[in-house]
Protein backbone atom coordinates (compact mmCIF):
# COMPACT_ATOMS: atom_id res chain seq x y z
CA UNK A 1 0.00 0.00 0.00
CA UNK A 2 2.96 2.48 0.91
CA UNK A 3 4.78 1.69 -2.71
CA UNK A 4 1.43 2.19 -4.54
CA UNK A 5 0.61 5.89 -2.65
CA UNK A 6 4.17 6.71 -3.30
CA UNK A 7 3.99 5.93 -7.33
CA UNK A 8 0.47 7.46 -7.76
CA UNK A 9 1.38 10.54 -5.95
CA UNK A 10 2.42 13.74 -7.98
CA UNK A 11 5.86 15.27 -6.25
CA UNK A 12 6.65 18.34 -6.33
CA UNK A 13 9.86 19.39 -8.14
CA UNK A 14 10.82 21.92 -5.45
CA UNK A 15 9.51 22.96 -2.14
CA UNK A 16 10.66 26.57 -1.05
CA UNK A 17 10.60 27.45 3.01
CA UNK A 18 11.08 30.69 4.13
CA UNK A 19 14.69 30.37 6.25
CA UNK A 20 14.35 29.86 9.80
CA UNK A 21 15.93 33.23 10.82
CA UNK A 22 13.56 35.30 8.58
CA UNK A 23 10.91 33.25 10.04
CA UNK A 24 11.70 33.76 13.73
CA UNK A 25 12.60 37.42 12.92
CA UNK A 26 8.98 37.78 11.58
CA UNK A 27 7.36 36.39 14.75
CA UNK A 28 9.29 38.28 16.93
CA UNK A 29 8.23 41.40 14.99
CA UNK A 30 4.39 40.41 15.00
CA UNK A 31 5.01 40.02 18.58
CA UNK A 32 6.29 43.19 19.29
CA UNK A 33 3.42 44.99 17.35
CA UNK A 34 0.95 43.37 19.50
CA UNK A 35 2.56 43.90 22.61
CA UNK A 36 3.25 47.62 21.44
CA UNK A 37 -0.63 48.08 20.59
CA UNK A 38 -1.37 46.45 23.64
CA UNK A 39 0.43 48.52 25.63
CA UNK A 40 -1.18 52.00 23.56
CA UNK A 41 -5.05 50.28 24.30
CA UNK A 42 -4.25 49.52 28.47
CA UNK A 43 -3.02 53.52 27.92
CA UNK A 44 -6.52 54.97 26.28
CA UNK A 45 -4.25 55.65 22.99
CA UNK A 46 -3.38 54.24 19.78
CA UNK A 47 -1.08 55.36 16.44
CA UNK A 48 -2.32 55.17 13.09
CA UNK A 49 -1.20 55.68 9.84
CA UNK A 50 -3.31 55.87 7.00
CA UNK A 51 -0.06 56.13 4.15
CA UNK A 52 0.42 59.90 4.53
CA UNK A 53 0.09 60.99 8.07
CA UNK A 54 0.37 59.02 11.39
CA UNK A 55 -1.85 60.91 14.10
CA UNK A 56 -1.33 58.93 17.61
CA UNK A 57 -5.17 59.66 19.64
CA UNK A 58 -5.07 59.95 23.38
CA UNK A 59 -8.10 59.69 25.01
CA UNK A 60 -8.89 61.53 28.21
CA UNK A 61 -12.00 60.24 30.47
CA UNK A 62 -13.83 60.28 33.74
CA UNK A 63 -11.97 62.04 35.95
CA UNK A 64 -8.66 63.57 35.86
CA UNK A 65 -6.49 61.72 38.85
CA UNK A 66 -3.73 64.30 40.04
CA UNK A 67 -1.28 63.97 43.33
CA UNK A 68 -4.39 61.72 45.33
CA UNK A 69 -6.36 58.15 44.24
CA UNK A 70 -9.87 58.24 43.12
CA UNK A 71 -11.86 55.68 44.27
CA UNK A 72 -11.66 52.40 42.55
CA UNK A 73 -15.17 52.33 40.83
CA UNK A 74 -14.18 55.63 39.01
CA UNK A 75 -13.00 56.05 35.58
CA UNK A 76 -9.69 58.01 35.35
CA UNK A 77 -7.22 59.29 33.54
CA UNK A 78 -3.76 59.42 35.19
CA UNK A 79 -1.79 62.66 34.75
CA UNK A 80 1.17 60.63 35.23
CA UNK A 81 0.67 58.32 32.52
CA UNK A 82 -0.28 60.75 30.08
CA UNK A 83 2.98 63.21 30.48
CA UNK A 84 5.14 60.77 29.47
CA UNK A 85 2.91 59.96 25.81
CA UNK A 86 3.05 63.52 25.46
CA UNK A 87 6.66 63.98 25.48
CA UNK A 88 7.10 60.70 23.42
CA UNK A 89 4.83 62.46 20.68
CA UNK A 90 6.43 65.28 20.50
CA UNK A 91 10.06 63.94 20.55
CA UNK A 92 9.32 61.04 18.02
CA UNK A 93 10.03 62.37 14.42
CA UNK A 94 7.87 58.93 12.61
CA UNK A 95 4.51 60.61 14.34
CA UNK A 96 3.29 63.83 12.70
CA UNK A 97 0.42 65.35 14.77
CA UNK A 98 -2.06 64.18 18.21
CA UNK A 99 -5.77 64.12 18.72
CA UNK A 100 -7.31 64.34 21.88
CA UNK A 101 -10.71 63.00 22.33
CA UNK A 102 -12.39 64.53 25.71
CA UNK A 103 -15.18 62.65 27.99
CA UNK A 104 -14.37 63.85 31.21
CA UNK A 105 -15.74 65.56 34.18
CA UNK A 106 -13.02 67.31 35.18
CA UNK A 107 -10.62 66.66 38.24
CA UNK A 108 -7.62 67.76 39.96
CA UNK A 109 -6.85 71.36 38.57
CA UNK A 110 -3.31 71.32 38.57
CA UNK A 111 -2.81 68.24 36.65
CA UNK A 112 -5.32 69.36 34.33
CA UNK A 113 -3.45 72.70 33.86
CA UNK A 114 -0.14 70.71 33.50
CA UNK A 115 -1.54 68.55 30.93
CA UNK A 116 -3.18 71.54 28.97
CA UNK A 117 0.41 73.22 29.24
CA UNK A 118 1.95 70.57 27.89
CA UNK A 119 -0.53 70.31 25.43
CA UNK A 120 -0.34 74.29 24.06
CA UNK A 121 3.33 73.98 24.13
CA UNK A 122 4.31 71.37 21.34
CA UNK A 123 5.24 72.20 18.14
CA UNK A 124 3.20 69.57 16.10
CA UNK A 125 0.00 70.12 14.97
CA UNK A 126 -2.76 69.05 17.66
CA UNK A 127 -6.31 68.85 17.54
CA UNK A 128 -9.07 68.20 20.38
CA UNK A 129 -12.39 66.78 19.88
CA UNK A 130 -14.94 67.09 22.98
CA UNK A 131 -17.34 64.33 23.02
CA UNK A 132 -19.96 63.98 25.79
CA UNK A 133 -18.48 66.44 27.68
CA UNK A 134 -15.43 68.34 28.91
CA UNK A 135 -16.35 69.89 32.08
CA UNK A 136 -14.25 71.57 34.84
CA UNK A 137 -10.84 71.53 34.10
CA UNK A 138 -11.63 70.05 31.07
CA UNK A 139 -12.19 73.35 29.13
CA UNK A 140 -8.34 73.94 29.51
CA UNK A 141 -7.58 70.57 27.93
CA UNK A 142 -10.13 71.38 24.97
CA UNK A 143 -8.41 74.55 24.32
CA UNK A 144 -4.97 73.84 24.87
CA UNK A 145 -4.78 72.01 21.07
CA UNK A 146 -4.21 74.67 17.82
CA UNK A 147 -7.60 73.43 16.79
CA UNK A 148 -10.28 72.46 18.93
CA UNK A 149 -13.90 70.66 17.91
CA UNK A 150 -17.04 70.42 19.88
CA UNK A 151 -19.95 67.40 18.85
CA UNK A 152 -23.21 68.92 18.62
CA UNK A 153 -24.60 67.20 21.53
CA UNK A 154 -21.36 67.23 23.57
CA UNK A 155 -21.67 69.80 26.32
CA UNK A 156 -18.83 72.05 28.64
CA UNK A 157 -19.43 72.87 32.33
CA UNK A 158 -17.83 75.95 33.52
CA UNK A 159 -17.77 76.87 36.99
CA UNK A 160 -15.18 78.32 40.07
CA UNK A 161 -12.81 76.74 41.86
CA UNK A 162 -13.49 73.55 44.32
CA UNK A 163 -11.67 72.12 46.83
CA UNK A 164 -12.47 69.06 48.63
CA UNK A 165 -11.12 68.87 52.74
CA UNK A 166 -9.99 71.35 55.07
CA UNK A 167 -10.61 74.43 54.53
CA UNK A 168 -9.44 77.77 56.91
CA UNK A 169 -12.33 80.40 57.24
CA UNK A 170 -9.33 82.93 56.83
CA UNK A 171 -8.82 85.89 54.15
CA UNK A 172 -6.25 84.08 52.90
CA UNK A 173 -8.01 81.08 51.53
CA UNK A 174 -10.05 83.35 49.82
CA UNK A 175 -7.35 84.79 47.93
CA UNK A 176 -5.95 81.59 46.94
CA UNK A 177 -8.89 80.75 45.46
CA UNK A 178 -9.14 83.74 43.39
CA UNK A 179 -5.32 83.35 42.15
CA UNK A 180 -6.76 79.54 41.39
CA UNK A 181 -9.02 80.68 39.01
CA UNK A 182 -6.83 83.73 37.86
CA UNK A 183 -4.80 81.00 36.26
CA UNK A 184 -7.52 78.96 34.76
CA UNK A 185 -8.94 82.03 32.92
CA UNK A 186 -5.69 83.42 32.11
CA UNK A 187 -4.66 79.93 30.24
CA UNK A 188 -8.20 79.59 27.97
CA UNK A 189 -8.37 83.62 27.53
CA UNK A 190 -4.62 82.92 25.42
CA UNK A 191 -5.13 79.66 23.94
CA UNK A 192 -9.09 80.65 22.41
CA UNK A 193 -11.02 83.34 21.33
CA UNK A 194 -12.81 84.28 24.57
CA UNK A 195 -11.69 86.87 26.00
CA UNK A 196 -10.62 86.87 30.07
CA UNK A 197 -13.65 88.90 31.60
CA UNK A 198 -16.38 86.89 29.62
CA UNK A 199 -14.78 83.64 30.43
CA UNK A 200 -15.43 85.35 34.18
CA UNK A 201 -18.68 86.21 33.42
CA UNK A 202 -19.63 82.95 32.40
CA UNK A 203 -17.85 80.98 35.53
CA UNK A 204 -19.82 83.55 38.11
CA UNK A 205 -23.23 83.26 36.40
CA UNK A 206 -25.96 82.55 38.92
CA UNK A 207 -28.71 82.34 36.78
CA UNK A 208 -28.06 78.82 34.92
CA UNK A 209 -27.23 75.79 37.60
CA UNK A 210 -29.65 75.22 40.56
CA UNK A 211 -27.62 74.22 42.88
CA UNK A 212 -24.23 75.56 41.90
CA UNK A 213 -22.29 78.47 40.22
CA UNK A 214 -21.82 78.54 36.50
CA UNK A 215 -22.58 77.74 33.16
CA UNK A 216 -23.39 75.07 30.85
CA UNK A 217 -22.33 75.41 27.08
CA UNK A 218 -23.58 72.85 24.40
CA UNK A 219 -22.05 72.15 21.25
CA UNK A 220 -23.23 75.56 19.14
CA UNK A 221 -22.77 77.81 22.26
CA UNK A 222 -19.37 77.17 23.00
CA UNK A 223 -18.31 77.89 19.37
CA UNK A 224 -20.34 81.04 19.68
CA UNK A 225 -18.82 81.81 23.28
CA UNK A 226 -14.91 81.51 21.20
CA UNK A 227 -14.39 78.51 23.43
CA UNK A 228 -14.21 76.00 20.72
CA UNK A 229 -13.13 76.56 17.13
CA UNK A 230 -16.38 74.53 15.41
CA UNK A 231 -18.36 72.30 15.69
CA UNK A 232 -17.44 68.66 14.23
CA UNK A 233 -16.74 65.19 14.81
CA UNK A 234 -14.08 62.45 14.13
CA UNK A 235 -13.80 62.94 10.33
CA UNK A 236 -13.63 67.03 10.95
CA UNK A 237 -10.82 66.53 13.36
CA UNK A 238 -8.95 64.17 11.45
Amino acid sequence: MEEKYMQNSPIPDEITCPPADDADAAMESDAAQEEHHGAYYDAGSITTRNGRHTIHCLTIIGQIEGHYLSPSQNKTTKYEHVIPQLVAVEEDPKIDGLLILLNTVGGDIEAGLALAELVAGMRKPTVSLVLGGGHSIGVPLAVAAKRSFIASTASMTIHPVRVNGLILGVPQTIDYFKRMQDRITRFVSENSRISADAFYRLVMNTDELVLDVGTVLEGEEAVEAGLIDDVGTLSDAI
